[in-house]
Formats: structure tokens, C-alpha cells, sequence
């Protein structure tokens, strides 16, 4: 499972694992926002996908009950030590990161693609800066990776 991404003028991804925020990315409030679930489904017949969150409003794990993926609930103080240290025990040369918030600054530093969302929960600015393509909506996010040549479009030089 993979998805290759070939970018002239930019590194070539090979793609292996999808690492996602919760709150402020794939959720509003605590409540999985609409069409994400089929977009997942979807991608995790290519992608390893992987939730790792604070659950700041607890629901994570009975919103993605029917998501095939893997939910990483965090501890309370350097959530973003924890999220860079898990994506580094994936590998980040092969590993896509989402996300919205200042603790999700350093995985999309760290990872081979880093795409921040900007939705109605905002986005830090550290966010933005720290990653590679920046995204109105999560849905768009997850369709750059199911039509990769979108990527391609944005990132070549």
C-alpha cells in the first residue's frame, strides 16, 4: 500500500502512512465533520491511517468507529513532542500529516508532506508555516491524496 507522487523541481513521495489531527481537522466540536469518514474509507485501501489527538470533547473513538485506522488519545502537556515522536517512529520520509493546531506544528515539519486545514476552528500560524500545502477544507486535504496529480500541480517548481 502506497501512493506515489512524482513532483518536478520537489522531492518524489512515497506515501505510506496518513497521520491526522482530530479537532480542528477531521472534527468540529467533537463531531466528525461530513464526508470525511467516506474519504478515509477510501484512502485506507492505499494509506496506514492514523488519528493522534488530545479528544479534547472525548468522542474520537465512537466518531471513527467505523473508520479503518489506528486513534492515539495523547496526555495532557507537549502534544506536539508526541505527535513529531510518533510520526518519527513511523518514518516520516514515507508519512503524510494533517492538521490545524500548534501542537500539530512539528509532524508537519517533520513529515514528507504536511498539509494544514484552515476550517472554522482556524489554524495556528505555526501550522501554516510549518507545512507544504495549506487547505480550506479537510475534505479538499484528503482528495489531494486520492488525485495526486493535484499535488503535483501545486508543489512542482
Amino acid at each position: 500500500m502506497a501512493i506515489h507522487i512524482r513532483v518536478p523541481g520537489y522531492d518524489d513521495l512515497e506515501l505510506e502512512h496518513l497521520v491526522l489531527d482530530y479537532n480542528g481537522t477531521l472534527a468540529c466540536d467533537g463531531k466528525l465533520l461530513k464526508g470525511v469518514a467516506d474519504c478515509l474509507k477510501r484512502l485506507s485501501k492505499k494509506l496506514e491511517i492514523h488519528v493522534v489527538t488530545a479528544d479534547t470533547f472525548g468522542h474520537v473513538k465512537l466518531e471513527l468507529v467505523d473508520v479503518p485506522c489506528s486513534i492515539t488519545i495523547l496526555p495532557l502537556g507537549s502534544q506536539d513532542e508526541g505527535k513529531r515522536e510518533y510520526i518519527i517512529n513511523l518514518n516520516p520520509d514515507v508519512t503524510v500529516c494533517i492538521g490545524n493546531g500548534r501542537n500539530d506544528r512539528l509532524m508537519l515539519k517533520e513529515a514528507a508532506l504536511g498539509i494544514a486545514v484552515i476550517m472554522g476552528e482556524g489554524a495556528a500560524r505555526g501550522a501554516i508555516l510549518s507545512a507544504d500545502v495549506i487547505s480550506t477544507d479537510i475534505v479538499s486535504a484528503l482528495k489531494l491524496l486520492e488525485n495526486p496529480l493535484r499535488l503535483t500541480a501545486t508543489l512542482r517548481s
